[in-house]
């Protein structure tokens, strides 16, 4: 419901804007803005929450061993990572 200044305001405005409205235009308005802000704001936190839980993943990358290919003659080492997440630490047998 509106309140009693919000009614007298449209009251005043709408006479003044009734002169320059132009039918063929279309603008988003309020609803467009706050539509967008929504999705701006979504999006601040999805990436707020995504950089969480980069910060979280702990890999280990290990070295390319030469029965693998190597860096031999220009060509490209194989890597391989693993994901270690609550792994034991180096040197002391995972249980």
């Amino acid at each position: 419901m509106m309140s009693a200044t919000a009614s007298l305001a449209a009251t005043h405005l709408v006479p003044f804007a009734a002169d320059e409205l132009d039918k063929n235009k279309v603008t988003p308005g309020v609803l467009g803005f706050i539509v967008f802000a929504l999705i701006g704001g979504a999006v601040w936190l999805l990436m707020k929450s995504m950089n969480k839980h980069m910060k979280k993943v702990d890999f280990e990358e290990t070295p390319a061993s030469p029965d693998q290919g190597g860096t031999g003659s220009g060509g490209k080492a194989a890597r391989t990572t693993t994901v270690t997440k609550g792994a034991a630490p180096k040197g002391e047998p995972a249980t």
